[in-house]
């Protein structure tokens, strides 16, 4: 009888390469609309993603980045009206199809619903964000496919701290060692492991060079039987394809 309970899923990097190619561009798009001149190219939005939630990427990016800046002088509205600009953006991406799935996330889905496991998502992006891309990828029904949606600001304190792991958690009404989680980021790392969860790393292109100590394993992907997925560190699955079987054998 296999002890794994729950899959639960980060989002930008693990469901999609939602990064550079998507949330990205979507804030120069609303940077324009704005009016603002700046433009975040792919190695400062590199830096950047070392801040977790995109309104404290934009604040963090005021600070450290654009001092000659005169911020108005209700600063928390402008920064959640440029937020939402290019929330609506990003959403539009979405739904030109322009952002698929990551090699191996829809067969793994649909395994562990055929097995009875629970699915859930732990992540900074806004539920917006979320259910959009679970739309133009998995189609509506996909929503209640997931038990929890943890998301946006449920939580005050975004990850590296534990504490939307622990948010996720006590909805599920499960323990940690019930359950997997797959992020593809250090910081995401650090907050699944935070709340005690054993964890699998999918590495994406802006994380491919981050601290992976205590993760189960670190991975190209999840795997395609045409694509499997290359073993970076640790216990890699058999042919390359993470299934159920595998990661239940994860769990201590």
């Amino acid at each position: 009888m296999s002890d794994l309970k729950a899959l639960i899923f980060d989002v930008d990097g693990t469901l999609a390469d939602t990064e550079r190619d998507g949330h990205r561009p979507a804030f120069n798009a609303a940077f324009r609309e704005m009016g603002l001149d700046w433009d975040w190219t792919v190695p400062l939005y590199g830096r950047l993603l070392q801040v977790a939630g995109g309104k404290e990427r934009i604040r963090h990016y005021l600070d450290a980045f654009a001092p000659e800046f005169t911020p108005p002088a209700d600063l928390d509205r402008f920064i959640g009206d440029l937020h939402a600009c290019k929330t609506r953006h990003f959403v539009a991406m979405l739904e030109r199809g322009g952002i698929p799935l990551r090699p191996g996330v829809l067969r793994l889905i649909e395994e562990a619903r055929s097995a009875g496991l629970l699915l859930a998502i732990a992540t900074t992006t806004s539920l917006t964000n979320v259910e959009s891309l679970l739309r133009a990828n998995l189609g509506e029904a996909s929503l209640d496919w997931f038990r929890v949606i943890g998301a946006g600001d449920v939580v005050p304190a975004k990850k590296p701290a534990p504490d939307i792991y622990h948010h996720v958690l006590e909805r599920l009404g499960l323990s940690a060692r019930d359950c997997v989680a797959i992020e593809d980021s250090a910081q995401g790392l650090r907050a699944s492991r935070g709340a005690g969860i054993v964890t699998v790393i999918t590495v994406s292109g802006y994380t491919v060079e981050d601290d992976f100590s205590g993760a189960a394993a670190v991975l190209e992907h999840l795997g395609e039987p045409e694509m499997p997925g290359r073993v970076v560190r640790g216990q890699g699955p058999k042919r390359g394809i993470v299934d159920v079987g595998y990661l239940d054998a994860l769990l201590p």
